[in-house]
């Protein structure tokens, strides 16, 4: 007990001094080697599937919101694998570890599409089972004052590989004549790096255990079981859907979950804006795989001073400015036709999307959850969004080809416009005071030693 309370005592020190414990670094740097791996390939996707495979912006919306939606069930799944015992570094592994798998499907494929599609099926897939157990180590490791901080951090590290993959994807095709195989393999050889570096440095159950696990930041200590009793009648476990929707009893969750769900009802996606600005400037499209990078480069400048903000004056602010961002940026698409105003322009207001509602809404969530469902209600927000943002990316697709740009960039500013307003109403106005246990969880309460 003694070392286990020095452990947090000196992490929430380092905290407070700005720094972040060494567990949320090394799942920064886990993140930051694999996002290298997995954007050398989805920084060419929209160019690949539009004008080399001649698809339409409808299938295309199908197909965006399938590679963003697919994980829908697994988030879920793998969310609640973790929290059943606390496997959160083991299933975060397998998700790793799929993903830099799929790499060499994508390889093997050559140009197959259902090939192609499988490959990012099971990237997509890899992803889904790692995300809300990494996000949820994340959360544990840190205290609840300043989860804000610790997701920026995490997601500055995760936006420099994102940074760095496009970079290498372009560097790679231009020395080697566009030989996609040679960015598939060099990919498939990061994302091993990253497994690597989970299994060597992010602590295990036993770690967490001993860290923030009680969501009042302190280490958690279960409560001692009651005895049985022989005058109780033995209670059935709650039925699988049951427990994976238990956290939607949660009020304060439940509020977060339908806000971000309608948010993402209304976001089109960042692929579509990329295709949007290469039509409009009508730029060479070699040059389309470095779009991302604009908005990378304002995320990594911008994720950390976001969650910062966060936890100063609330997640709330921050969260719903992002959204409005975007709003911006569906503006500047309508009204300007300035090549450099709307190339710089939207990128910005992209990044500052991302920057200030990534982790802002983990951290946003992650208070207002147990510990002992952390994984799996950060895996159903995540799943809420995603299934969202698939409708949202088929609907923009459907409206483009049957209307055209602008039609379609109206349809989906007024929609976003309004999802805003509700959700300004929806979000509570203050984050859950640290320390505190949701409401009805009286079996949740921590003991400090």
């Amino acid at each position: 007990m003694y070392l286990a309370t020095t452990d947090a005592a000196a992490t929430a020190t380092q905290v407070r001094r700005g720094r972040v414990g060494g567990p949320v670094l090394a799942l920064g740097a886990v993140s930051l080697v694999t996002d290298i791996s997995s954007e050398m390939v989805t920084a060419v996707l929209p160019l690949y599937f539009v004008l080399q495979l001649g698809l339409s912006p409808l299938q295309f919306g199908f197909l965006d919101g399938l590679y963003n939606g697919v994980t829908a069930l697994v988030r879920l799944l793998g969310g609640h694998a973790a929290d059943r015992g606390g496997r959160h570094k083991l299933v975060a592994g397998a998700g790793y570890a799929l993903s830099a798998l799929s790499r060499l499907g994508l390889l093997l494929a050559g140009g197959g599409t259902l090939g192609i599609g499988a490959a990012l099926a099971a990237d997509r897939i890899g992803k889904g089972v790692r995300t809300a157990p990494r996000d949820a180590l994340i959360s544990l490791q840190a205290p609840p004052d300043a989860l804000g901080r610790a997701f920026g951090v995490h997601r500055a590290m995760d936006t420099t590989g994102a940074l760095l993959g496009p970079l290498a994807a372009f560097a790679l095709l231009w020395a080697t004549a566009d030989a996609y195989d040679a960015v598939f393999v060099v990919s498939f050889c990061v994302g091993v790096v990253g497994v690597l570096l989970l299994v060597a440095f992010v602590p295990g159950r036993a770690a967490v255990a001993a860290g923030h696990g009680a969501p009042g930041g302190g280490p958690h200590t279960p409560a001692p079981a009651a005895p049985p009793s022989h005058h109780q009648a033995p209670v059935a476990p709650p039925r699988p859907r049951a427990r994976l929707l238990a956290p939607l009893r949660d009020p304060a969750f439940r509020r977060v979950f339908v806000a971000a769900a309608l948010l993402g009802a209304a976001t089109i996606g960042d692929s579509f804006l990329y295709l949007l600005l290469q039509r409009r400037l009508d730029f060479a499209v070699s040059w389309f795989p470095l779009l991302p990078l604009g908005a990378a480069a304002v995320y990594l400048l911008l994720a950390v001073p976001a969650g910062r903000l966060g936890d100063r004056i609330g997640r709330r602010v921050p969260f719903l400015c992002g959204h409005a961002a975007l709003l911006a940026g569906y503006v500047l698409l309508l009204t300007t036709d300035a090549g450099p105003v709307l190339l710089v322009g939207v990128l910005l207001l992209l990044g500052v999307f991302y920057a200030a509602t990534d982790g802002v809404l983990m951290a946003l969530a992650g208070p207002v959850l147990p510990a002992a469902r952390r994984a799996s209600g950060m895996a159903l927000l995540q799943t809420g969004q995603a299934l969202c943002r698939l409708l949202a990316a088929a609907g923009f697709g459907a409206a483009w080809t049957l209307w055209g740009t602008r039609p379609a960039l109206f349809l989906a500013m007024f929609a976003l416009a309004a999802a805003l307003a509700a959700a300004a109403v929806l979000l509570p106005r203050r984050d859950r005071p640290a320390g505190s246990n949701p409401p009805d969880r009286p079996e949740r309460q921590s003991s400090r030693a």
